[in-house]
């Protein structure tokens, strides 16, 4: 699919592997702390942190207190997936928790203060939504892209 959602999917897809870098951001870094903390087989956790780290998204590195033994840690891309974690918890906390309650909160750590939500907005800092965003063509549009940002623009926003 020449789609940046789909292709990103393919690495990034499965609940496993979100889960990974979610424990990633957390503090851990061992084999043993990801079984145990997301109850994962030992096949599939191997099979997931393999390709974590052929997709760049993980590196490992010698583990400190373990001879022989490699940790994992996030690359610059794995970092930059975090705001994705984020909009996930948040959407989760709106509406997968009990009444819309959160489980925990993000607070920055110099000034202690709740993050902001993550969310889309113009250069002016209004909130927007779906519906007011008009795609447009980037530098590796192909033809195909260009007949489904019109149909896009066409459904959502009414333009002919």
């Amino acid at each position: 699919m020449n789609c940046s959602i789909a292709k990103s999917l393919d690495q990034v897809g499965d609940a496993w592997t979100l889960l990974i870098v979610r424990e990633c951001t957390m503090g851990k870094t061992r084999f043993d702390e990801f079984q145990h903390g997301l109850g994962i087989a030992r096949n599939i956790l191997t099979n997931r942190l393999n390709q974590l780290v052929a997709d760049g998204i993980l590196e490992t590195f010698p583990a400190p207190d373990r001879v022989n033994t490699n940790g994992y840690r996030l690359t610059r891309k794995g970092e930059e997936l975090y705001p994705v974690l984020v909009a996930l918890m948040q959407w989760g906390d709106r509406w997968r928790t009990a009444h819309g309650k959160p489980l925990l909160t993000l607070a920055d750590k110099r000034t202690g203060q709740a993050v902001q939500p993550v969310d889309i907005r113009s250069a002016d800092g209004a909130l927007l939504s779906y519906r007011d965003i008009r795609l447009l063509p980037g530098p590796g549009a192909t033809d195909s892209t260009l007949a489904v940002i019109d149909s896009r623009n066409q459904r959502v926003l009414g333009e002919e």
